[in-house]
């Protein structure tokens, strides 16, 4: 079993990359960690614990991390495509369990140098609590095993802006450090996550299930498809977040191409883009392995026969 931390803003995509990993039996999860992004940091820890518990996964330990990025403001909520809650507004019980007294960027340096090459970081969110362990501890860079970030968008449009996603949009500066640290890094971005789709007969699937999680899972990602099908005429919805958690659980699910990856940090038109260099003599070595293919239809029967 390959042991794993995911750090997230806890939406709908977490959500479902949550269960995900949690039900698959590959993965040992030694903790998740939260951040900003689609919701506040303060609401990405209460919906992660009221995730793992509705999944009986109360157990696993939650650490609250960054509440803004390294050096900009903290943008807008995601409400249009999580909900007012990130959860597409449905509600579930206040979580029983509390969050973990130590912060993500601690648990990560700890958990890494107590077990090292043999953590894998997904990242689902903000990239800021890896940027700032990375800050505090600069050895770790070599002792993790892996990241793979669900981020970017090298070779299609952003869903951000026009050339930018979300995750890199809501903390570039951590972004690029990150990239530029030496880390080894997977990019799992909208490139192969938009071939991914979760469709609505999938939803009728599991409400026939007939199952608390099932319900629940079934209309979160409603509210999720009615903001692809107003936004960008989407038969359904990016699996974004389960596509990272299936990268570590099969790599084989996507074809990776070792790539220079820089972000803007500019504050321009071309913000937050994931810039790499794909020409035959790039101008300096690759620091990222770009995911540009995808088994699509393998990896989404792999993510429904797991997700719960």
């Amino acid at each position: 079993m390959k042991k794993v931390i995911i750090d997230v803003d806890t939406g709908i995509d977490d959500a479902m990359a949550l269960s995900y990993a949690v039900h698959s039996p590959d993965l040992e999860i030694c903790g998740v960690t939260t951040t900003f992004g689609n919701i506040t940091v303060e609401e990405a820890t209460r919906n992660t614990l009221q995730v793992l518990e509705l999944i009986g996964a109360g157990e696993i330990p939650v650490y609250p991390g960054a509440s803004k990025p390294l050096v900009r403001e903290l943008k807008e909520k995601a409400k249009l495509f999580h909900g007012e809650n990130g959860l597409g507004n449905v509600e579930l019980p206040l979580p029983s369990a509390a969050p973990q007294v130590m912060r993500a960027a601690e648990f990560m340096i700890a958990t890494i140098k107590e077990h090292p090459q043999k953590i894998t970081l997904i990242t689902v969110g903000s990239m800021t609590n890896l940027a700032l362990a990375i800050m505090a501890a600069p050895e770790i860079v070599s002792l993790v095993e892996r990241v793979v970030v669900m981020g970017g968008a090298v070779t299609v449009p952003g869903n951000r802006t026009p050339v930018a996603e979300a995750n890199i949009c809501a903390d570039p500066e951590a972004a690029s450090y990150v990239f530029q640290s030496g880390i080894p890094i997977t990019l799992v971005g909208l490139d192969v996550t938009m071939q991914t789709l979760l469709t609505r007969e999938h939803l009728q699937q599991w409400r026939e299930s007939d199952t608390k999680i099932s319900h629940f899972f079934a209309d979160m990602c409603e509210v999720y498809m009615d903001a692809y099908a107003k936004v960008g005429n989407v038969l359904g919805c990016g699996l974004h977040d389960p596509l990272a958690v299936g990268v570590v659980i099969d790599p084989s699910f996507v074809t990776a191409y070792p790539m220079h990856v820089q972000v803007d940090t500019s504050g321009s038109a071309s913000d937050a883009r994931t810039i790499g260099d794909r020409r035959e003599q790039p101008a300096s070595a690759p620091n990222v392995d770009v995911c540009l293919e995808v088994d699509h239809e393998r990896f989404v029967e792999h993510f429904l026969k797991y997700v719960m």
